[in-house]
């Protein structure tokens, strides 16, 4: 164990801040939309027994990865494989998925950050997702501020920077995501809209469907690319990490269903179509607070919870990043911040500029460089990491399932059984595989 290695202060801590890497734009801008286009309800009972049966198998190994190694992804590897075996060379590229991960997330969040501010300002009544993203002085201005932000707390020490900053910001998004489910459900379309969101509508529910709602598991818990094993790293060993992974988890759910709740009443009320994509917070939500009393107020909280939630992943994810500058060239934390921000930055231009002057079309006229972007990462990178993962940890010609067990059981708490054993060796790996295949034979390219 690396002595000098920065540890987090507490178990809420570490609770917050893996659950603030899970929850995100995942959760209350991309789940809400991905809902909206596969069918309500049918899309939900999916996702969330993708979650439970492939999420949290993979979460509880990739932490036991993490704490293990005390290490981040580059390196984690290394400290567990036997001698010349490969198995390192995955690290790199969950270390580029962290990057490419951040290439439209950052900008997403400044979307965000200038929603937020157009409504604290008072001039929300003219705006418009389309004439945003087509604006790069809009999208290159608040990039710049989300990511000279999230370096600036990075590059404090782990528990006087990011632990401390996180646990404020996951508390206040809690409570203001009760605040906004209760009111929207007094809305008069809450409701059909709550039908269409619990609801299954089994016909609905096809094969692409389960491969996107696995895929939307994996994105929102972050998991395949070694976000969770860098804070597996900085706990100890007093609780074990099925009992870690199922709080994560379930924090992560709630925001999820809670966002959904949120939007789709308030879609059913006003007459907003379900299924609009990725502007379906920013137009109905902006729909919503131009036509109600209060609504400068409600959609500044509205979006200031939803600032609260993409910083929460953005801060998790760059400090993956960090970390692994860290250890690839022995640099500080505050020139690491340094050199990692302007990295970030100059490549996150292709998506905020991908609307306007660095137009691109990679799968089709209506897709852009946020599109291929998130099939990097959601496609391909995270259900390939997951199952990568599962394989190095269950089998002999990996980590082994018995090195394994005894990291994941170590500590008070829930702890991995016997009868999980198929779940976590065959049940997973499969699924993750037959679905990845099939998710990448039926693509829509064009």
């Amino acid at each position: 164990m690396n002595k000098e290695r920065e540890r987090l202060g507490s178990r809420l801590g570490f609770i917050m801040l893996s659950a603030g890497c899970a929850i995100g734009c995942g959760n209350v801008w991309k789940f809400p939309w991905m809902t909206g286009q596969n069918g309500g309800g049918g899309f939900v009972l999916i996702y969330i027994f993708c979650l439970l049966f492939l999420g949290l198998p993979a979460m509880v190994m990739e932490f036991a990865m993490g704490r293990a190694s005390q290490a981040s992804p580059v390196r984690m590897y290394r400290n567990l494989e036997k001698r010349g075996q490969k198995w390192h060379i995955h690290g790199y590229f969950a270390f580029f998925g962290n990057i490419a991960l951040m290439a439209f997330y950052t900008v997403v969040t400044g979307w965000i950050i200038y929603y937020f501010f157009m409504f604290l300002t008072g001039r929300s009544e003219n705006l418009g997702f389309i004439p945003m993203i087509s604006n790069p002085t809009v999208n290159v201005v608040f990039l710049l501020v989300t990511v000279t932000l999230a370096f600036t707390i990075l590059s404090f020490n782990l528990q006087g920077g990011l632990e401390r900053v996180t646990k404020y910001l996951m508390s206040a998004l809690l409570v203001l995501m009760i605040i906004l489910a209760v009111h929207s459900f007094f809305l008069n379309g809450a409701k059909e809209g709550l039908r269409f969101y619990l609801v299954p509508d089994f016909s609905k529910i096809s094969g692409d469907v389960i491969v996107k709602a696995m895929n939307q598991a994996f994105f929102t818990l972050s998991i395949g690319i070694g976000s969770m094993a860098i804070f597996g790293s900085y706990i100890g060993k007093e609780r074990t990490l099925l009992g870690e992974s199922v709080n994560v988890i379930f924090l992560d759910s709630f925001v999820a269903i809670m966002a959904g709740i949120i939007i789709f009443p308030a879609c059913f009320t006003y007459q907003i179509e379900v299924n609009d994509g990725p502007s379906l917070l920013f137009n109905t939500m902006t729909s919503v607070f131009n036509n109600m009393a209060g609504g400068r107020i409600w959609g500044t909280l509205f979006f200031m919870f939803m600032v609260f939630a993409a910083f929460s992943t953005v801060l998790a994810v760059f400090e993956n990043i960090l970390a692994c500058v860290r250890e690839l060239t022995g640099w500080s934390r505050p020139k690491g911040c340094i050199v990692c921000g302007i990295g970030i930055f100059i490549l996150s231009l292709t998506t905020a500029l991908g609307y306007s002057v660095l137009s691109f079309h990679p799968f089709g006229p209506d897709s852009a460089w946020l599109d291929l972007w998130d099939f990097i990462v959601s496609t391909n990178l995270l259900p390939l990491g997951a199952f990568i993962f599962s394989v190095f940890c269950c089998y002999k010609k990996g980590w082994g399932w018995d090195a394994f067990l005894a990291e994941a059981n170590t500590g008070k708490g829930l702890k991995v059984r016997p009868w999980m054993k198929p779940v976590f060796k065959f049940f997973v790996p499969l699924c993750i595989l037959t679905l990845y295949i099939y998710g990448l034979v039926n693509f829509k390219w064009n």
